[in-house]
């Protein structure tokens, strides 16, 4: 992936005003993300500008994100890091709010994120710690073999969950107006803390939606606020939520046809369950599962794929779609009915 050019870099004028800059980020080698910047007011003098999401650490990540605020300057907007009004981090994962700690050493600008996401950026330490505590127990419920890769890289996670504390992060809650701006919808989910900014016609919709693909989801066991619950009453709440006319998400380009959208994962999710019932034909344990549903998976997608099981399982346990018991080792077993 190349740095993206000033080309790269769109801007929506909101029905209000606002012009909603979209900066493309390599958040990690292989990974792209979006951040967005919203401005408002004269370019030559802006009164407001916010910057959602900062993508990764990674180095590419970072220069991307001081290329996309130059490409913006290069318009006429007045906007710097030194004059930057807002921060918004939509939920603590590393390709999102990785990029943080440094658009904090270079802003004054305040930080806000949802409630449940402020102990992860104000003290990582802990998230990590959470997981370390609970990650054996978290391998024996999914039946995966403890000397095995998938779960040495299950022990890793707790690394990857960690990133530079980030300060003082203001909290936010379901339906907070931020800063008069932004309506903060919470749709947990794909991450327990994730939240939706509404500005004006647009939906910011984060990884809860996305062009191309179903977000990946990890069981509630995992997370609080995460799972397939969760994600299936944030459509909802999302759907609900009238004159949206564009989804901007984390990842992809613009959705202008948010509802259609909303439907088309839905189907999808759906689809999903489906398939994991009727992979669960004789008892199955979470891992084994995984490997009935994707026979030719690939290392680099096994841990996206056994959380996403995990969360299909956990769903069809709990409303009584499959049969499911304990094993004498502490691991789940499922069978439809």
């Amino acid at each position: 992936m190349s740095l993206p050019s000033a080309a790269a870099v769109t801007c929506h004028t909101t029905a209000g005003g606002t012009r909603l800059y979209t900066l493309p980020l390599r958040a990690f080698p292989h990974l792209s993300a979006n951040a967005y910047l919203a401005v408002q007011g004269d370019p030559a003098a802006p009164h407001y500008s916010a910057l959602v999401d900062t993508g990764g650490a990674h180095p590419d990540s970072v220069a991307d994100l001081h290329a996309g605020l130059a490409a913006v300057q290069a318009r006429g907007e007045a906007v710097d890091w030194a004059t930057l009004g807002r921060v918004v981090v939509t939920h603590p994962h590393p390709d999102h709010a990785g990029g943080l700690a440094a658009a904090r050493a270079l802003s004054p600008a305040p930080v806000a994120a949802h409630e449940w996401a402020v102990p992860a950026l104000e003290h990582p330490g802990g998230r990590r710690d959470a997981w370390t505590a609970a990650v054996e127990g978290h391998l024996r419920w999914a039946g995966i073999p403890l000397d095995s890769d998938y779960a040495a890289r299950l022990r890793r996670r707790g690394q990857n969950l960690m990133g530079p504390p980030a300060g003082p992060v203001e909290a936010l809650q379901d339906g907070d107006r931020l800063d008069g701006v932004f309506e903060v919808l919470h749709t947990p989910g794909h991450d327990g803390a994730q939240v939706c900014l509404r500005l004006d016609e647009v939906l910011l919709s984060a990884d809860h939606l996305l062009p191309h693909h179903s977000p990946p989801l990890m069981p509630g066991r995992y997370q609080r606020g995460a799972g397939v619950r969760y994600y299936l009453a944030s459509l909802d709440r999302v759907a609900a939520v009238e004159g949206v006319a564009l989804a901007l998400g984390g990842h992809g380009g613009p959705m202008p046809d948010p509802q259609g959208r909303i439907q088309a994962l839905r189907r999808r999710l759906l689809d999903k369950l489906q398939a994991a019932r009727g992979a669960a034909q004789t008892p199955a344990t979470i891992h084994d599962l995984t490997h009935r549903l994707h026979p030719t998976l690939r290392p680099v997608q096994a841990i996206l794929l056994l959380d996403q099981t995990a969360a299909l399982a956990e769903w069809l346990a709990e409303e009584g779609e499959v049969q499911a018991q304990t094993r004498e080792d502490g691991a789940l077993l499922v069978q439809a009915r």
